[in-house]
């Protein structure tokens, strides 16, 4: 899988910042992505040693617009465990 479509977005939320002090990072990421695509892709882009990723998929919910239901889209989220000692600067000085 080309590793630029990988990585989507990190996950912002209470949670997840709580889990960046044990070195756990959260990522959405591509459906199709395997564990050892993600770790690929995230030892190239932030130049770090990636220790054990686990991921999870969540199923979009159904929502009603008047008349109208659709499906939310589905989407999969990784936890990176990354090397002692090492950190992903995501946001600067925040």
């Amino acid at each position: 899988m080309n590793l630029t479509r990988v990585l989507k977005a990190p996950v912002v939320t209470e949670k997840s910042t709580l889990l960046q002090e044990q070195g756990k990072y959260v990522f959405k990421v591509d459906l199709k992505a395997s564990k050892h695509d993600i770790s690929r892709a995230i030892e190239a882009a932030f130049d770090v040693h990636v220790r054990s990723v686990n991921t999870l998929r969540t199923h979009g919910k159904m929502k009603t617009y008047g008349r109208n239901r659709t499906k939310q889209p589905d989407t999969k989220k990784a936890i990176v465990t990354l090397a002692s000692g090492e950190t992903i600067q995501l946001f600067e000085g925040a």
